[in-house]
């Protein structure tokens, strides 16, 4: 799997306001949405709101990879913001996060969503592509300094 199989250019968005890990969510939530309408804001939100209660998904550096499963959902669909300044998100530095890499996969889907968060850790320990986000000036820019 490539991060281009997973995230487009209309679902990557650079310089989300948010003052909060739930309205940085809600930012989120409202993205996917607009692109999976037959699943709705609330639904998704509920769904990445309840993954975060059974752990912060901030993996530190900065860096947060919010994911939820989904019922209806058939294909791994992923969500990139980035947030200036960076928002309290209990990540396990206690740093605030400013990269946001959202995954909502299929409810029957579990190996595959495994798969699919080590491929993104993997490119986001990457220090260049890191700086790269960033400083990212457009969505575009983000877009294309993570695929």
């Amino acid at each position: 799997m490539e991060i281009k199989d997973i995230l487009t250019p209309d679902r990557t968005v650079c310089a989300v306001q948010g003052s909060s890990k739930k309205r940085i969510l809600e930012s989120i939530s409202d993205i996917a949405a607009q692109h999976l309408p037959d699943i709705g804001q609330d639904a998704i939100l509920t769904s990445l709101l309840n993954r975060e209660k059974m752990g912060s998904t901030g993996i530190g550096c900065g860096i947060a990879i919010p994911h939820g499963r989904l019922a209806g959902l058939s294909n791994v669909t992923a969500i990139l913001v980035t947030s200036q300044p960076g928002v309290a998100f209990e990540a396990i530095d206690n740093q605030p996060v400013d990269i946001f890499f959202a995954i909502l996969v299929p409810e029957d889907q579990a190996q595959g969503h495994l798969q699919t968060l080590a491929t993104i850790a993997a490119k986001l320990n990457d220090k260049e592509t890191v700086k790269k986000l960033r400083h990212a000036q457009s969505n575009q820019e983000l877009f294309e300094a993570i695929v």
